[in-house]
């Protein structure tokens, strides 16, 4: 489809150099590593599995079959070749291979008769609390993150690692993830099972919305934003935060050895830097760094009926509901939270973290700006939060114009892809996953409260649509209740979920605005 439309997307072309050029931006790229970090022209000094193998000449699979683990605890966490098997089979083919050059096709091809191999490999990896060199190295691809008519470009590392990692990573993750349950943040809305970018709004959104109704009220709301989060942690400050959460010695030291003495090179164009090696952080674009992050920060948590700090990964907000002027607690929990940020090694980008007031009193008192580390915050008008543009007059004017102008520029392809005869069922396809995810992108948390004027907008986009593809297109208001029902019925389903209560409480009200026949739960 993209070949047929013509379609290019925009900041593609990743980097330009030569050697030195690539050695720069490596260095970059680990440039939070609190050790030194000495190039290396092949081969890692750190003691890897492979020092262990024997003579290339003999097989593999004979070796691995003699693999014996002597005075070594049993693993902390045990899978079968079964799950092996179908973790590899989960691999998608079409991907790149990693630094080992294992290609994810053969692996998924090849399953049957390589999870053998490869469970005992992960049991000698897990019970000697250690991992393979060859398996934690990554190849950084520079691609810009914003084109810059001027001055220098920014870039981010697109990582290429190992597919055989990730299917150690998502066995580990099955496991490691019922442990921590627990002790997880329940306001950390990234990377948990049904939850999303769509619940974290509506959790803010419910907050203020419930807020205002009050009398002399206004809310403020900090958007902290951090540079190069990932790749602050320190894996030693990591693992004793996962010891706290009672998690096993064991399967804590593999983690530690996990995130340290970590290759890494950037490649170029054709040119490839010299490897560094990498002792904090945790590597991009695998499976377990994501999650690694949110049980970083989930010692720090704030939730009161004035106040409360949400995340989604790194993006943190402080939501302050203010009665009367009295701002102490929030900014309170902002200092608090600036404070734990330093003590843990997380460096806020000052200039990027902005503050939203919403104030819909007639009479306003000045509000003075919140300073963090000695710098006064900026107040703006409106924040661009998961996606979502949210203003100081909760009117989603801007958020329209933002999907609109993305859905004009989308319908352009529809609109050629039609020109080449595609089946009405291609066509179909195509809106719905190109046009109309950009036109109702979290349209559960904003399509009730739409303006006619700014609802009228996107119809107009989707009746276009219509006339493409030849058929009546469902219009916003169906599309909104349809996927506002589908939310309400996860919320309520999901125990867990931080508005599960007052959903419970008030499912009558929500059927009755929605116009929906009553839920049961």
């Amino acid at each position: 489809m993209k070949t047929i439309t013509g379609f290019r997307p925009t900041n593609s072309r990743g980097a330009e150099g030569g050697e030195n050029r690539a050695d720069e931006l490596n260095l970059f790229f680990n440039r939070f590593d609190t050790t030194v970090s000495a190039p290396t022209p092949t081969t890692s000094p750190a003691v890897s599995l492979e020092s262990r193998a024997t003579p290339l000449c003999q097989p593999l699979s004979s070796h691995v079959a003699s693999c014996e683990i002597p005075d070594t605890p049993p693993p902390p966490i045990t899978f079968t070749q079964y799950q092996v098997e179908m973790q590899m089979r989960r691999l998608r083919s079409g991907k790149s291979a990693g630094p080992d050059g294992v290609s994810p096709l053969v692996l998924k091809a090849c399953a049957p008769q390589l999870c053998g191999v490869f469970h005992k490999l992960f049991m000698l990896s897990l019970s000697l609390q250690r991992f393979p060199v060859m398996w934690k190295t990554s190849c950084l691809v520079p691609v810009p993150k914003t084109p810059r008519p001027s001055g220098p470009q920014d870039y981010r590392p697109v990582a290429l690692t190992s597919h055989i990692m990730k299917t150690l990573e998502r066995l580990i993750l099955d496991q490691l993830r019922p442990i921590v349950r627990p002790q997880l943040d329940p306001l950390q809305f990234a990377y948990q099972p049904r939850l999303g970018t769509e619940d974290a709004i509506i959790y803010l959104l419910n907050r203020v919305y419930t807020h205002l109704d009050q009398p002399a009220s206004t809310v403020r709301v900090m958007f902290f934003d951090f540079s190069s989060a990932f790749n602050t942690i320190r894996p030693t400050l990591l693992g004793d935060k996962l010891a706290a959460m009672q998690v096993d010695a064991s399967l804590v030291s593999w983690i530690v050895d996990y995130l340290t003495g970590r290759p890494q090179y950037v490649r170029v164009s054709q040119c490839v830097s010299d490897k560094v090696i990498s002792n904090t952080g945790a590597p991009q674009g695998t499976v377990l760094s994501p999650f690694l992050f949110t049980l970083y920060t989930t010692d720090f948590s704030h939730c009161t009926e004035t106040c409360h700090l949400q995340k989604f990964s790194d993006d943190s907000a402080v939501v302050g509901c203010i009665s009367r002027d009295d701002e102490t607690e929030y900014r309170a929990v902002v200092d608090s939270f600036v404070t734990w940020c330093e003590q843990n090694h997380l460096q806020l980008n000052v200039a990027k973290t902005k503050e939203l007031i919403v104030d819909f009193r007639k009479t306003r008192k000045h509000l003075t700006p919140v300073s963090i580390q000695g710098v006064s915050v900026d107040i703006v008008e409106d924040y661009k939060y998961l996606g979502v543009h949210i203003d100081n007059k909760l009117d989603w004017a801007k958020n329209t114009t933002a999907l609109y102008r993305k859905g004009q520029s989308r319908l352009y392809f529809l609109r050629r892809l039609r020109s080449f005869n595609i089946c009405q069922k291609m066509l179909r396809i195509f809106y719905e996953s190109v046009v109309a995810s950009a036109i109702l992108y979290a349209v559960a948390c904003w399509g009730s409260r739409l303006r006619v004027a700014d609802a009228n907008r996107l119809n107009k986009l989707i009746r276009k649509a219509s006339n493409v593809v030849g058929m009546e297109l469902d219009s916003l208001k169906v599309v909104s209740e349809r996927r506002m029902l589908s939310k309400i019925k996860t919320m309520l389903d999901n125990t867990s979920h931080p508005l599960h209560d007052m959903l419970v409480s008030h499912r009558s009200s929500f059927s009755e605005r929605l116009r929906l026949p009553m839920m049961h739960h």
